[in-house]
């Protein structure tokens, strides 16, 4: 946390005064514990029995719930959110770590947690009083959950497309419709859960600018929070799925039996607003996903290629050793190495960008953080997902046939990870919000000054006596001056050829997370080496040379793809599918 997310800075802040690198440091050893003894244990065990749903009811794995209860008791819900709101107030690069952990140690309990955070943070930024004092604090300390029901048969990406709705029942709203894909939408972990739910009233305007966000409970709430009779909002199936087995995964019926009572949340016709809080949450915290999925992958393979005794070696005299002293093993346990210190690195210095957006005293600072965090998380979600599904097939690679038998875990790894560059927004959709929202909106401000930031890290780098990591400054530099190219390239082409951009956004994006990741590698890196522990140093800059040697290159060489216009993809497209183009 120290080498690239500022934590000193972060707890300089007026609102982190009493924590100090003491606190953090336990509250992370206690969330370590506690996913080790508690969850991961549970997680193969939970992959093979799964959810069930019967009547309407799902049973999640034995021993699943007290799990979720006893991670509520130590108010690892709350880590990130104020004491006033009953959370632990400490630093999102605190509430990152921890969720790193626990997803790691279990991906399928850690999705309910995390899509109660984004709940908890549209009530408590757009909830009416009631709404953030009564139900935000259960959504905290996980008396309750909370759900984001956005997905509908024919409206996954497009939103706009949604049919659910809304129509005035007294002093709030009774809603009819069917949505899917609901994490977590139905469960026995609380006595109450709380949906909140995209749905369109009968005078919206059409599209994306006629949907308002409503909160439907499960049971209804009283004055106090007392639950009440059940709502008309039921589990109609949970879906069977390549991997997350126990996790449930909804289709859920509003209105279908009995009226499904909901109350508007925010403004009318202003949901997506209120959504985007949820789901720019979930997005940040998808690629943490990512990043444990990584480690999991390393962690087995490690193990395994520490133990396994197969083959001699190239070149190699003696007893025959693990495989590990395989070239070609070293080579794969690097790369899922750099996926996970690099993702982890990202992580940390995304949040560390959002502890200060919201707590630093200057409003200079505030707003540079947050619009250098606001253009990351696209990139980090895409690519620490992206880099988990090849962690966890080179994890199954490295075990060999083993691997291939669910036995060994490594093959859930891979099934449980392929969702996360999926759900919250598919890579393509995180690359053209990188290129059509973020760069677009500030003419490329917040890329320019994030670029600079990384040029100064290679100014560091020409500066040390360490020759190693001063042959990183120049192609690190070529790197970033490539990504400037291509923004600029974006910001001239974008409005009369937009798809051209679009044919090259995922490369785009892949080399924006290779500059971002081979940069903070550096950092930590050059953290290091003061700190007088002479192997720890090495060991840092060994994997920033392997990344900056093994995996940039194949990143830049994607920069005259992403320049080359989209002509080779259009006339891959069937004649009468293709859509006209603005300067085409």
């Amino acid at each position: 946390m120290r080498a690239v997310g500022a934590l000193d800075t972060v707890l300089s802040c007026e609102r982190f005064a009493e924590i100090d690198a003491g606190t953090v440091d336990a509250a992370v050893d206690a969330a370590a514990r506690f996913c080790t003894g508690v969850l991961a244990p549970l997680n193969q065990p939970g992959d093979r029995e799964g959810a069930r749903c019967e009547n309407a009811a799902v049973a999640t794995p034995q021993g699943f719930p007290a799990a979720f209860r006893a991670f509520s008791d130590a108010g690892l819900n709350g880590v990130a959110v104020s004491p006033a709101a009953g959370g632990m107030g400490l630093p999102k690069m605190v509430a990152a770590c921890v969720e790193e952990l626990t997803s790691s140690a279990n991906l399928a309990f850690s999705l309910c947690p995390v899509l109660n955070r984004g709940a908890a943070a549209a009530l408590s930024r757009f909830g009416d009083p009631f709404q953030k004092e009564v139900i935000l604090p259960r959504l905290v300390s996980g008396e309750w959950t909370g759900t984001m029901n956005l997905t509908e048969p024919q409206a996954g990406s497009d939103l706009g497309a949604i049919r659910t709705r809304a129509v005035p029942h007294g002093d709030h709203y009774a809603i009819t419709g069917q949505k899917i894909f609901i994490t977590y939408g139905e469960h026995d972990y609380t006595s109450n859960i709380v949906h909140l739910v995209l749905a369109r009233m009968a005078d919206a305007p059409p599209g994306p600018r006629g949907i308002s966000l409503f909160m439907v409970p499960k049971f209804l709430i009283g004055p106090d929070g007392e639950i009440g009779a059940r709502n008309g909002v039921f589990c109609l199936s949970i879906e069977r799925k390549l991997g997350i087995h126990a996790s449930p995964t909804c289709v859920i019926g509003y209105g279908e039996n009995a009226v499904a009572h909901g109350w508007l949340i925010g403004e009318a016709n202003r949901g997506l607003e209120a959504m985007f809080v949820m789901m720019n949450e979930a997005r940040f915290a998808v690629g943490v996903e990512g990043v444990a999925q990584c480690q999991a992958a390393l962690s087995a393979a490690s193990a395994y290629a520490s133990q396994r005794v197969q083959g001699r070696p190239a070149g190699h005299r003696g007893a025959m050793p693990a495989i590990e002293a395989h070239p070609d093993v070293a080579r794969q346990l690097l790369r899922i190495r750099s996926f996970t210190e690099g993702g982890r690195a990202l992580a940390m210095w995304i949040a560390s960008q959002l502890d200060l957006a919201d707590t630093h005293a200057d409003p200079d600072v505030q707003a540079h953080s947050r619009a250098a965090a606001e253009l990351a998380v696209p990139v980090f979600k895409a690519w620490a997902t992206e880099r988990s599904i090849d962690a966890a097939n080179i994890a199954i690679q490295i075990h060999g046939g083993a691997g291939f038998i669910e036995e060994t875990g490594v093959a859930q790894i891979l099934r449980d990870t392929r969702i996360t560059a999926i759900y919250e927004g598919t890579t393509a959709i995180q690359a053209n919000d990188l290129w059509a929202r973020k760069i677009q909106r500030d003419g490329g401000a917040a890329m320019r000054a994030l670029l600079a930031g990384f040029q100064a890290v290679c100014s560091d780098l020409e500066q040390v006596s360490d020759s190693e990591l001063r042959r990183l400054a120049a192609p690190l530099r070529e790197a970033i001056a490539d990504v400037a190219v291509c923004t600029d390239w974006i910001l001239t082409t974008a409005g009369e050829r937009p798809q051209d951009v679009a044919a090259g956004a995922v490369p785009f994006l892949e080399v924006c997370a290779a500059v971002c990741v081979g940069a903070l590698l550096c950092k930590a890196a050059l953290y290091a080496h003061p700190l007088g522990d002479q192997e720890f140093a090495q060991d840092k800059t060994r994997i920033a040379a392997f990344f900056i040697r093994h995996e940039l290159p194949p990143a830049r060489g994607r920069v005259g793809p992403i320049m080359s216009g989209a002509d080779d993809v259009l006339r891959a497209i069937p004649a009468e599918a293709r859509v006209a183009s603005a300067g085409r």
